[in-house]
């Protein structure tokens, strides 16, 4: 293992089973690649829309650093207090001021500081305010806060949006790394800036559905138009995930990697 900071980041987990295949595949993949900090995005972990507290700390219990949100941040209501009280749970930075929660934090290991950044996609998403000048200003602040690595989590709909990103903060973070479509794509590189990018890391979650959802339901909503209630499936679960190793100089990466594995493996 390089003596450089790595960061595993793992995609959105999807009710129970995510919940459960992340507890069996994430022993094994620490032990594999030792990372320095393990981030998670967990705004579909409760029955797949939202967070309880109860969740949340459960995945801290497991040695997760931090974990990211979206648009279901503010689902289940129980959670609005704690989204104020503990750090290093974060929703999108770009939501309203008056809303619950904060969209950065700080973590610290073995003496490196690394700032954790969510924020939503304006296309096709509601989150109230835009997205690059929120970004911008958690960035600064982040950097004011002796960050020595930063790791962005945009939270968006439209690729373009997260490209975009990507571009834009190329030699200012750490990494970008996409979330909320489920799909993991291919375009995993290290931009000529040295920023780790994707554009979506993919789930944590079951792959025999649609984007999470039993497969059935999906494709009857599609078909008639009429509301059909939604329910996460419990079938073939694995877990995406990237594991990011940073540069030796502060806010640089030199490798991104995609790790997808089913839970069965382990």
């Amino acid at each position: 293992m390089s003596d450089a900071p790595s960061v595993l980041f793992i995609g959105d987990v999807i009710g129970s089973i995510g919940r459960k295949a992340l507890r069996a595949a994430l022993p094994a993949l620490r032990e594999e690649h030792r990372p320095t900090f393990v981030v998670v995005n967990g705004e579909n972990a409760a029955g797949g829309v939202g967070i309880t507290s109860k969740i949340a700390e459960d995945l801290f219990s497991q040695g997760v650093d931090a974990i990211t949100l979206g648009n279901h941040s503010f689902r289940q209501r129980e959670v609005w207090s704690y989204l104020d009280e503990v750090k290093e749970i974060v929703r999108p930075a770009n939501y309203l001021p008056s809303m619950p929660g904060h969209g950065s934090c700080v973590v610290e290991r073995d003496g490196i500081k690394l700032g954790v950044l969510n924020v939503m996609g304006n296309l096709y998403l509601d989150p109230g305010r835009q997205m690059f000048t929120l970004a911008e200003a958690e960035v600064e602040k982040l950097l004011r806060q002796g960050c020595d690595h930063i790791l962005i989590d945009v939270h968006a709909e439209a690729t373009s949006e997260k490209v975009a990103m990507g571009w834009e903060f190329d030699g200012r973070v750490t990494a970008v790394v996409g979330t909320h479509t489920h799909v993991p794509t291919a375009d995993a590189r290290v931009l000529p800036k040295g920023t780790a990018y994707i554009t979506d890391v993919g789930m944590c979650g079951p792959r025999d559905s649609v984007i999470g959802v039993k497969k059935e339901l999906a494709i009857e909503a599609m078909r008639t138009k009429l509301p059909v209630r939604f329910e996460p499936s419990e079938r073939d679960p694995w877990l995406c995930a990237v594991l990011i190793r940073a540069g030796e100089k502060p806010l640089s990466a030199v490798s991104i990697q995609p790790i997808q594995v089913s839970p069965l493996l382990y």
